[in-house]
């Protein structure tokens, strides 16, 4: 199929800047990246736990597994080629007692199955690697996880994609969109910028891509007929921040996973100075731009990290930030089979509007999977 003379992607988080910049390398397309704040890549995914994710919970058909799985490797050699900071931490699961044990059995096989590499370790050799944590069962290893210096990688992106000759439309609100004959015409984009005052401005496009991550599900509603509409599901997570020398793991660190959970558990993860921080807790709420700490869910969190990290100084763990992730529901973010009430991503050209991706619910692996959904989106629009 010959290229679309003009794109639109609404949007510009880390899956929004990849996906513009695919659509970039075509030749004879005209790209419009459109971002309602002043930089990129200020809400979900600055706001994670920067891990490549190697693929461990998301069962064996869905795009979260697909995705991530391509995406993990697209990361990685893109950051080795780029000179992105990164890190292969690797990441341990820990059991504390057999039923908990079941879990990272299940995780284990799931994992073998899929060709995603995995094994338990001694304990006497985790005590060795890792003296300050505890665990009383059993440890295994994902030695394909790492950590990624998120606002670098999305900063090459912004950069690449322009160099590519894409347009980049910052502090840019998408107030209604219009379809022309259904799309098979175009778009019309109704936008606004402070810089307009109260005048908007419309601009058209061959195609439309929806990637606006918390607003997705709002702007999905205002173009798809009212059967069709979805109900968006906000999860924040607080993370902890560590001031203390020690302990400090040099490996990621998750608890057991937890049937029906909404997050994998107050992990610990590490940043590219070798920090540590915990988190993400999930808390359920209604506006996707309260990003304060809830100071009252700390004691929670510090009984969930003593169970792995008995010697953590509590008064040395503060608060440090939150991140709101946009759910379809308040299913599990863990697959448990069919039926569980797993949430999988919606990434599709939608049905009698020609030229409309949408992408919801893009949470978690969305930063790891992001090179390949750009990669699927190319290709919806392309096929």
């Amino acid at each position: 199929m010959k290229p679309k003379d003009k794109e639109t992607v609404v949007g510009a988080g880390a899956v929004g800047l990849a996906i513009a910049r695919r659509l970039a390398e075509r030749d004879g397309t005209s790209t419009l990246l459109i971002e309602r704040h002043g930089a990129v890549g200020t809400e979900t995914s600055s706001r994670n736990s920067e891990v490549i994710h190697a693929g461990l919970y998301y069962g064996p058909t869905s795009l979260k597994t697909h995705l991530c799985l391509k995406g993990k490797q697209m990361m990685y050699d893109l950051c080795k080629k780029q000179n992105i900071p990164y890190r292969n931490t690797k990441k341990w699961i820990l059991s504390q007692n057999a039923q908990q044990h079941e879990e990272l059995v299940k995780t284990h096989d799931f994992a073998k199955s899929i060709g995603v590499p995995i094994h338990f370790i001694p304990l006497s050799e985790a005590h060795a690697r890792e003296p300050d944590v505890r665990v009383e069962e059993a440890v295994l290893e994902s030695p394909t996880t790492g950590i990624v210096d998120s606002h670098t990688y999305m900063s090459y992106l912004e950069s690449d994609f322009q160099s590519k000759g894409g347009d980049m439309a910052c502090r840019t609100s998408v107030e209604s969109v219009e379809p022309l004959a259904s799309g098979s015409q175009g778009w019309k984009i109704q936008t606004k910028s402070p810089s307009s005052s109260s005048e908007t401005t419309w601009i058209t496009a061959d195609t439309l891509i929806n990637s606006a991550g918390l607003a997705a599900v709002p702007l999905s509603n205002s173009i798809l007929p009212y059967s069709r509409h979805v109900k968006p599901y906000f999860a924040k997570g607080s993370y902890y921040s560590y001031s203390a020398p020690t302990p400090r793991p040099k490996t990621l660190v998750y608890p057991a996973p937890t049937t029906g959970a909404a997050g994998l558990g107050t992990h610990l993860t590490i940043d590219m100075t070798g920090a540590i921080r915990f988190g993400p807790d999930v808390e359920w709420v209604d506006d996707p731009n309260d990003l304060s700490v809830n100071e009252s869910r700390l004691p929670a969190a510090l009984e969930e990290i003593e169970t792995y990290l008995p010697s953590i100084q509590r008064e040395k763990v503060g608060l440090d930030y939150s991140g709101i992730r946009p759910k379809l529901g308040e299913g599990g973010a863990v697959w448990k089979g069919n039926g569980d009430g797993f949430l999988d991503f919606v990434i599709r050209e939608e049905e009698g509007f020609e030229g409309f991706v949408n992408l919801l619910g893009i949470e978690s692996p969305g930063l790891t999977s992001s090179l390949a959904i750009a990669e699927m989106v190319d290709g919806l629009l392309y096929k």
